[in-house]
């Protein structure tokens, strides 16, 4: 199922005006589990973050998570890097329009060979390695770019069902993934192999978490591939199933799952 085209549709109404966007990324943060489970994350880290912390949304995309961290200090310096030198150009122009230019930038990367030494506290990578193949590579890229103590934050699918993978002879949900989910001895491995020692990964997306995921992001995703007119029901939709959503997104962030169809990883240098 091709994910991109409908993420650009999306975009092209939200950005009619910089109150869409920023509506339109609030709504984000509300609707997808994984922005609970990273903001909680992010909030932590920030209790001991330094003023100017210097930080790498690595796999930027359209902005979302770059402005929720831009809004938490206005001290730091943020830098966003995409391979989609159209989704780059995009966030510079909108972040230019919030008057943020000076300490938030996006450029042209590719991940695995974007490297700036000793550069980054934290380094943030939501949902981007599952696209990516070479994934060693760039796991010690973000090594040799963080400073020492700093943090690498990973949202990911697992392989308990990431990416709505079941069984053997299932793809991804998603075209775009090059894998269907990590195991946490397998992204833990590959970690220590790009020299990380101190490695913490937890499970999201249990029960709750998984069911509330097929209601607010896969079944509307199928509707919205078999046709152009789900794009003018989807608001009737989510009236109707935001609240329960919701309330499944609350449940599953308040618990420890032994299995689930993400992973969080933290890995410090």
């Amino acid at each position: 199922m091709k994910y991109d085209p409908i993420k650009q549709k999306l975009g092209v109404f939200f950005n009619k005006s910089p109150f869409l966007r920023v509506l339109f990324y609030k709504l984000l943060d509300l609707l997808l589990l994984r922005a609970w489970y990273v903001k909680r994350e992010l909030k932590k880290w920030k209790k001991n973050a330094p003023k100017n912390a210097q930080i790498l949304d690595a796999g930027a995309g359209f902005g979302q998570y770059t402005h929720y961290i831009s809004t938490l200090s206005e001290t730091w310096n943020i830098l966003g890097v995409d391979i989609k030198e159209e989704q780059v150009a995009d966030c510079k122009q909108f972040f230019a329009k919030l008057g943020m230019a000076e300490r938030v930038d996006f450029r042209v990367a590719e991940l695995t060979t974007f490297r700036q030494e000793n550069q980054y506290e934290l380094i943030l990578s939501v949902d981007v390695m599952e696209h990516i193949l070479e994934d060693v590579a760039v796991f010690k890229n973000f090594y040799a770019s963080l400073k020492k103590g700093g943090m690498l934050l990973i949202s990911t699918p697992s392989d308990q069902g990431g990416s709505d993978v079941h069984h053997e002879d299932e793809h991804s949900f998603i075209d775009e993934h090059v894998r269907d989910g990590y195991g946490t001895d397998e992204i833990k491995i590959k970690l220590q192999q790009a020299g990380f020692s101190k490695i913490e990964s937890r499970y999201t997306y249990g029960k709750m978490g998984s069911l509330s995921w097929k209601i607010s992001m896969k079944y509307p995703i199928l509707m919205l591939n078999a046709s152009k007119l789900f794009y003018f029901v989807l608001p009737f939709y989510y009236l109707l199933f935001f609240p329960i959503s919701f309330v499944l997104n609350a449940i599953d962030t308040r618990r420890k799952h032994k299995s689930g169809t993400g992973l969080l990883v933290k890995a410090f240098k």
